[in-house]
This record gives structure tokens, sequence and C-alpha cells, in this order.
């Protein structure tokens, strides 16, 4: 499992670093993945993340 932040629309809220700092972070005032692929315990996490995004930023491809 990958996912991708479309920095076009990002925010940079946090809000997906607060869900799943493993996969997540704040650079440059905008979301970045850190963990590519996903590791296993943390794809759950980062599909809420990725439901969560108020701006739908975040994209997960399941592989």
């Amino acid at each position: 499992m990958r996912a991708t932040v479309n920095p076009d629309t990002c925010t940079g809220c946090g809000l997906c670093v607060e869900t799943c700092p493993s996969v997540f972070e704040i650079k440059d005032d905008l979301a970045v993945v850190i963990a590519d692929p996903i590791p296993g315990a943390d794809e759950d996490a980062a599909r809420q993340a990725a439901d969560d995004c108020p701006v739908e930023a975040i994209a997960i491809e399941e592989e």
C-alpha cells in the first residue's frame, strides 16, 4: 500500500500526522509521506488519515 499527498490541495492542517505519525509528517507547511510503502501495521491508520483529511489531499493506492 502506498500513500500520496497532493501538495496543491494540502493545507498542512496536521490531522494526518496526528492520526498516523509513522507515515506522514509536516514539512515546509505541507504533509509529506515518510513511509513508502506503508508498513502493514500502519495501513489502517493511513486509511483513516486519508478518510479524515478535510480537503481530500491524501490518496491511498492498495497493492
